[in-house]
């Protein structure tokens, strides 16, 4: 798991743990793999944000943000995204 010290955002930078997506089973019971026919999750939940005043979530919001935005990060098994305030596009 992330520790909140090893990756401060700044400025308009958000910091998003990416919700995993999960394994997906066909009618008859197969399970395929994760990224079989399947877009990446544009769903996360709010680690850090930078300093600006401006940005609109705090930490724990989930969110939703706009596809291919922002920088992905793996740390150990999980993945991150570092995305700019203006690419969150909704709180859920």
């Amino acid at each position: 798991m992330l520790e909140e010290k090893m990756i401060k955002p700044l400025r308009d930078y958000v910091l998003l743990k990416v919700k995993k997506e999960e394994k997906v089973k066909t009618e008859s019971g197969i399970y395929l793999p994760e990224n079989a026919d399947k877009e990446e999750s544009q769903i996360g939940t709010v680690i850090a944000v930078g300093d600006n005043e401006k940005i609109s979530v705090k930490k724990g919001e989930k969110v939703l943000y706009a596809k291919y935005s922002g920088n992905k990060l793996e740390i150990g098994n999980e993945e991150y995204r570092l995305v700019k305030n203006e690419d969150i596009l909704a709180i859920i």
